[in-house]
């Protein structure tokens, strides 16, 4: 008798990480039915209920991945904090990889972003390494950003140094090799772009939006970004250059800062990210739906938005709680063109990304969106306060 797991893995997703990506990658899955098989170390992790079929182990359990693989035509990953080397062996076996483990190389460290960007003539923040001796090189000035160099997120793993102390008091606490500096960019926005490339090539790009930040947290969303012309057109033009000079297969984000100096680019995620979850109700394809259908084999769909814009909202934990926050969700609901996506994690606490919120907006200028964004805002500030506030 065949095996009902490997009859279906020609078109079968599999997906290293169970969290809220993996999750809303599930959900995109199921309406395209498509089997989707997720490794992740505990069976209440978001996306265990929605998968087809979970395979528990830590999410760097080779022996699982393969496992994972069995099950899968391709597998993919929920976020970028990977051992390469460890999964090579795997590529050499015959695993599909999307992004394949080559493409992803460049990506994983912030360090080797910044090489990459600078070797492909891509506009960048200057950086250096973290001196050891405690002195910078001759053109940087403080204030400057340390960043640590793989696995930061969320506003962890950065560090703003005001001065010699601070930067001093930093290598003190911190391994040498683990740590870049940045120097601190003037901006009026960030922006991000998200865009996408089959196996055969194509590359779209969704419309760019902008992006707000609490406490170095992604608070809020805003498509499509209120930019010149010019502006979004170089942005497609970075990504692109980026996508198709590593051969990347697979939905990625490349975060901007913009203001005086231009167009830089600040951070690139190789996945489906935050700033794209309003293409759930906002787009024609979801950032998520793309991503299933391009490891799966399925054509792309349209990246176009399909109403005048969107706002999406992190609901990002206010209290240390087990609350599940009922009353509070529910009057979220109910606002106009709102839809409420709540993620199910284990407990509440400052900062955490516990769901989000995406309110459709009708206005037909940029300046009508950008003042209906501005009292959603508010009436979802009444009902979910930001951390902190």
């Amino acid at each position: 008798m065949a095996d009902p797991v490997s009859a279906l893995a020609g078109s079968a997703v599999g997906v290293v990480g169970g969290g809220q990506l993996a999750m809303l990658l599930a959900a995109a899955a199921r309406r395209l039915e498509v089997p989707l098989h997720i490794q992740t170390p505990s069976a209440q992790d978001p996306a265990a209920a929605l998968a087809t079929s979970v395979v528990l182990a830590n999410l760097d359990d080779i022996s699982a991945t393969r496992e994972l693989a069995r099950r899968s035509g391709a597998i993919t990953f929920e976020n970028e904090w990977l051992d390469l080397p460890a999964l090579a062996p795997l590529g050499f076996e015959g695993v599909v990889f999307l992004p394949s483990l080559e493409a992803l190389s460049p990506l994983v460290c912030k360090r080797r972003q910044r090489q990459l960007l600078q070797g492909l003539g891509l506009p960048t923040p200057r950086w250096c390494e973290l001196p050891t001796d405690g002195v910078l090189p001759a053109d940087f000035a403080y204030p400057l950003m340390a960043k640590l160099a793989s696995g930061g997120y969320d506003g962890k793993g950065t560090v703003v140094l005001g001065g010699p102390g601070e930067l001093a008091s930093l290598q003190a606490r911190v391994p040498q090799g683990d740590w870049i500096l940045e120097e601190m960019v003037p901006f009026e926005l960030e922006l991000s772009q998200l865009a996408c490339r089959d196996r055969d090539g194509n590359l779209q790009c969704y419309p760019l939006v902008e992006t707000h930040q609490h406490q170095q947290v992604c608070d809020w969303v805003l498509a499509p970004a209120h930019v010149p012309q010019a502006v979004q057109a170089y942005a497609r033009n970075i990504a692109a250059s980026l996508i198709t000079a590593i051969n990347y297969v697979g939905v990625l984000t490349i975060e901007f800062f913009y203001g005086p100096g231009g167009l830089q680019v600040n951070e690139i995620a190789p996945r489906t990210h935050n700033s794209g979850h309003l293409t759930i109700e906002a787009s024609h394809t979801s950032q998520f739906e793309q991503q299933v259908r391009i490891v799966s084999g399925l054509p792309m769909g349209s990246v176009a938005l399909r109403v005048p814009g969107a706002l999406m909202v992190n609901l990002l934990g206010f209290e240390s709680s087990a609350n599940d926050y009922p009353s509070q969700r529910e009057a979220l609901a109910a606002l106009p063109d709102a839809s409420v996506h709540w993620y199910g994690k284990q407990g509440s606490n400052a900062g955490r990304k516990l769901g989000h919120i995406t309110l459709l907006l009708s206005g037909a200028s940029p300046q009508e969106r950008a003042l209906e964004a501005e009292q959603l805002l508010a009436r979802v500030r009444s009902i979910w306060p930001l951390p902190g506030a």
